[in-house]
């Protein structure tokens, strides 16, 4: 998935950068500095999509990041809760690279 979504990426231009999960996500972010957008899988191994959406705006270095969700859960439900804990958005599963760029142009991140 990781590999999909970079390939994805590369299309549009944009570099990226992958983590196996939230926990490595969060290191990633520390060491290298603030970024304008990622994709957070709702289902990581280690720290789950939704802790990660948490702790990143915990961390107000961050406030400037846009959070686009990637996952197979699309009850009204899940989505209230990503959205109530800083979710800019959602790809659901499964997706193309249309799908993908159109989400980056509703974050402001492609023309």
């Amino acid at each position: 998935m990781r590999r999909l979504l970079a390939s994805y990426l590369d299309q549009f231009s944009i570099a990226s950068v992958d983590a196996e999960d939230g926990q490595q996500a969060l290191l990633r972010l520390k060491e290298e500095g603030p970024v304008d957008f990622a994709l957070v899988d709702w289902d990581m191994p280690v720290m789950s999509g939704l802790e990660f959406v948490r702790a990143v705006r915990a961390d107000h270095s961050h406030d400037g990041m846009k959070l686009l969700m990637v996952t197979a859960h699309n009850s009204l439900e899940d989505v209230c809760q990503a959205i109530e804990l800083g979710a800019n958005d959602f790809l659901m599963k499964p997706f193309d690279d249309a799908m993908v760029a159109d989400k980056l142009r509703v974050l402001g991140l492609l023309e």
